[in-house]
């Protein structure tokens, strides 16, 4: 990365976050006012990415939850979820969700505040073709494309409307054809070209996370652990995203604040229980403790902390 570069990014930390709140909530609102997300994921092979993204939605405030997932889980994922509803797609032959699927998915989108396409799926053909499908039904809303999902943006060329994309260095080189390492080398023009190219919100992760927008802005974080490079992580930020999304935040506020849940609820099950070895399923429920830290007035926690009982 360059010295230029780095110099036009916003940094995301914490005193930054706190000076961008999430959407307020009223408390006597009810669920519907929280946003509901659809979880669109999941696969014969990979039925537990769904219910990571999922619970994570849940943990970060997101009032209602669907999951839509490939008919041969679809049980076993509802009792695993009892919170959600959960919606049986039929599938291809090598395990992917059908494009035909979307006929069924039509009033479930249209309700949805934000729609999470891609973590766990298979047959990445099958996928591409659902998303574009479902495309021009995510007008209005919030949308998340992750894993196998992201393969629609070369293949639709540019979104009518920005939605958020999440590759890693390695996702980003297939979706582009440019080398890995260079990607690695220069993350933010990587994220700032492909943004502009499909009119999407980028977030290359990392060690370093670069978030750009189509217009060229753009932020930084510089955080987490070798522990959250573990099976699932990838699914658990992304279904976090969806519920701040779903709440209200803009895609770029969603991102910059799930990369920061995330990365800082590493951090703390690495402080408590190792540097690596903790679970991804751990995560969403310490998102929540540092989403209740992050969101509570400034000064407060310090107060707390220096108050003693009497």
């Amino acid at each position: 990365m360059t010295p230029a570069a780095a110099a036009q990014l916003q940094r995301i930390d914490v005193e930054a976050l706190r000076a961008w709140p999430l959407p307020p909530l009223d408390g006597e609102a009810d669920k519907e006012a929280r946003g509901q997300v659809l979880v669109i994921a999941g696969s014969r092979e990979i039925p537990g990415a769904a219910v990571l993204a999922a619970t994570a939605a849940l943990r970060v405030g997101a009032g209602k939850l669907a999951i839509a997932t490939a008919a041969s889980v679809a049980v076993p994922i509802a009792l695993a979820m009892p919170e959600a509803r959960v919606i049986a797609l039929p599938e291809t032959p090598a395990g992917g969700i059908d494009a035909d699927a979307a006929r069924l998915l039509e009033r479930e989108v249209r309700s949805a505040s934000c729609v999470l396409l891609g973590p766990g799926m298979l047959d990445p053909r099958a996928t591409r073709d659902l998303v574009a499908t479902l495309a021009p039904l995510l007008a209005g809303r919030a949308a998340v494309l992750d894993a196998a999902a992201m393969d629609a943006a070369p293949f639709l060329g540019r979104f009518d409307e920005p939605v958020l994309l999440t590759p890693h260095a390695g996702e980003m080189a297939h979706l582009t054809g440019d080398d890995k390492e260079a990607i690695l080398r220069d993350p933010v023009q990587a994220a700032r070209t492909a943004a502009h190219r499909w009119n999407a919100v980028v977030a290359v992760k990392g060690p370093r996370t670069v978030i750009a927008r189509p217009d060229g802005q753009a932020w930084l974080h510089d955080g987490g652990n070798a522990g959250l490079a573990t099976s699932g992580s990838g699914d658990t930020l992304a279904g976090a995203i969806a519920g701040l999304a779903a709440r209200g935040a803009t895609l770029e506020q969603a991102c910059a604040w799930g990369v920061l849940l995330h990365a800082q609820a590493g951090e703390q099950l690495a402080a408590r229980l190792g540097p690596v070895g903790y679970l991804a399923r751990e995560l969403p429920l310490e998102m929540l403790a540092v989403l209740r830290e992050l969101d509570r007035p400034h000064g407060a926690a310090a107060a707390s902390q220096g108050s003693k009982p009497t």
